[in-house]
């Protein structure tokens, strides 16, 4: 008998369109030789241009889902990423600090790529208060860091920031900003940051993040060192990106299928 895959447990909403969200964690823990044990923390109304609604799932519920997969698969690592609502992360704060020694990787979305906000000021105090210090890694882009951090006066000084609240690791990703190239970059605590540079692509695309803090969490479940673990996701991610394909009027779909051809 054939020993089980990595089990990844991944706190996500359900997005219709199957660009981001679950699914994104779904298919891109299959490409990668990982298991995933979805928890929906959210529905969504949404399609590849914009989000119009979104309904928390109950706190009570997403425990109860997490508890019983807990009792019966050897989980790896979590994945935290549409949280919902501030009652979700103070249960998801219990069920990690419970379980400590399991990596946690945390996308903080805050919104849609359309501009539909998902976290509101009291979802975001929540996240930063509850989640972010027991982060392993930390993904935001540029506007999602300066909404954890809004009195920094830099993204390098956010963070580090967030870094001084607890989070041990923050991979801060450019797909925000403006240039040739996407420059992600490494922040660890009392070591100057490490940049990654990717060739940038042509189009907006649906998915993006939610398949980067995914594909680190499926490296960090496969056992990989850090560093390893983010350089093999932002490859991975980029290879996605480069194949997506427009399946409705908006954004790009990563191909997580074929992330791995050359």
């Amino acid at each position: 008998m054939k020993s089980g895959k990595p089990v990844v447990i991944c706190f996500s909403g359900l997005d219709p369109s199957g660009g981001a969200g679950l699914q994104a964690d779904i298919e891109t823990l299959h490409s990668l030789g990982c298991h995933c044990a979805p928890v929906a923390t959210a529905l969504t109304v949404q399609d590849t241009v914009n989000a119009s609604r979104m309904i928390p799932v109950d706190s009570a519920l997403i425990a109860e889902q997490t508890r019983r997969v807990l009792a019966d698969m050897p989980v790896k690592c979590f994945k935290l990423g549409l949280v919902g609502s501030a009652g979700a992360a103070s249960a998801l704060r219990g069920l990690l600090r419970e379980h400590a020694d399991i990596s946690v990787v945390m996308d903080p979305v805050g919104a849609a790529g359309g501009g539909y906000t998902f976290a509101g000021g009291e979802v975001l105090a929540a996240m930063s208060k509850s989640l972010l210090p027991l982060a392993t890694v930390v993904t935001p882009n540029s506007v999602e860091l300066m909404q954890l951090a809004p009195a920094a006066a830099s993204p390098e000084i956010a963070a580090r920031e967030l870094l001084g609240r607890g989070a041990r690791n923050v991979l801060l990703t450019g797909g925000h900003e403006s240039g040739n190239h996407v420059v992600n970059r490494w922040f660890r605590p009392d070591r100057p940051p490490l940049a990654f540079h990717w060739p940038r692509l042509e189009h907006e695309f649906h998915g993006s993040g939610c398949t980067l803090s995914t594909a680190i969490a499926a490296n960090l479940a496969l056992g990989n060192e850090m560093e390893d673990a983010l350089r093999q996701a932002q490859e991975f991610t980029w290879n996605a990106l480069r194949h997506a394909f427009r399946a409705g009027a908006g954004q790009h779909l990563p191909d997580r299928s074929r992330a791995r051809e050359s």
